[in-house]
């Protein structure tokens, strides 16, 4: 029979340290509270599941909102969501990162416009770096998002943030910084999202009012998943090339991505600021020097 012998110390403290090092960098909640706080009418959110899954409420009232207790230099973000079915026309779910800096802010956004019943929903996204944004796209999602539930994630590293829906990609911002072009990639960032009436402009620019006969409405969020440097945290962290979200595989979209990327941009965007010549008569620098 082999023997156990027992561990030497140093051996031990080493295995602590990674251990903690590695949950900082790749522990993911089991709970909504575990990872994530109320910022905007507490009641008007409901957890779910013991806290694996949680509910948000719009009425005439309010909105809610909620965040998460840390912010994030780099990594993966993304929540399962079934948006507000029906008549959600003037309703905004918004999922996104934001840097909460008040003139310099950096923010990655996904915003879900609600629509009449039977017409699609519309997902915009928009990127803010440092303080500049105006940067709206506008995709029309190939499914009914109301149904149930689909995964909407942000990968953000040194060369890119790429806003994904069933990671299929919808929207790539590329690091132009040797160009001139600002990318987000100083400050960190925390985790957000709100429900909330914004029909002076979120369903056909406004024409489409909110029915509140309909109301109240309702979202719902699943399977929280944070992967990234937290901060505060270790110091290294964000600049490990070892982080799995700055491997060569992530730098660039793979051939299969492209693909879909394209579909998605051939067939369901209906906006892109970048060919909106009434707003930008000279093309932006980054829409200059590809995506």
């Amino acid at each position: 029979m082999a023997t156990l012998r027992k561990p030497n110390g140093l051996i031990l403290l080493f295995c602590v340290i990674v251990s903690c090092f590695f949950f900082q960098v790749w522990g993911r909640p089991a709970t909504f509270l575990e990872d994530f706080m109320v910022t905007w009418s507490d009641s008007h959110i409901r957890q779910l599941e013991g806290g694996r899954a949680i509910q948000l409420v719009l009425d005439q009232n309010s909105g809610c909102g909620f965040a998460s207790k840390k912010k994030y230099l780099f990594g993966r973000v993304s929540m399962k969501i079934k948006l507000v079915p029906g008549d959600s026309a003037g309703t905004v779910t918004a999922f996104y990162m934001n840097s909460d800096t008040d003139n310099i802010r950096d923010e990655l956004d996904f915003e879900f416009l609600g629509n009449r019943t039977g017409q699609p929903y519309t997902v915009q996204t928009n990127v803010y770096a440092h303080g500049k944004g105006d940067r709206e796209q506008r995709v029309n999602l190939w499914f009914d998002p109301a149904a149930d539930f689909h995964t909407y994630s942000i990968m953000w590293n040194h060369g890119q943030v790429v806003f994904s829906v069933d990671d299929v990609p919808i929207r790539v911002y590329k690091n132009h910084e040797a160009k001139g072009i600002p990318f987000p990639k100083s400050q960190p960032m925390g985790v957000f999202s709100t429900l909330w009436e914004a029909d002076d402009w979120a369903t056909r620019g406004g024409l489409e009012k909110i029915n509140w006969s309909k109301a109240p409405f309702y979202a719902y969020y699943k399977d929280f998943d944070i992967e990234g440097c937290p901060v505060p945290g270790p110091s290294f962290c964000a600049t490990n090339a070892a982080n799995w979200w700055e491997g060569a595989s992530y730098k660039s979209l793979s051939a299969e991505q492209a693909r879909r990327y394209s579909w998605v941009r051939m067939n369901h965007m209906i906006y892109d600021y970048c060919t909106d010549k009434s707003r930008y008569p000279v093309t932006p620098p980054e829409c200059v020097a590809g995506i």
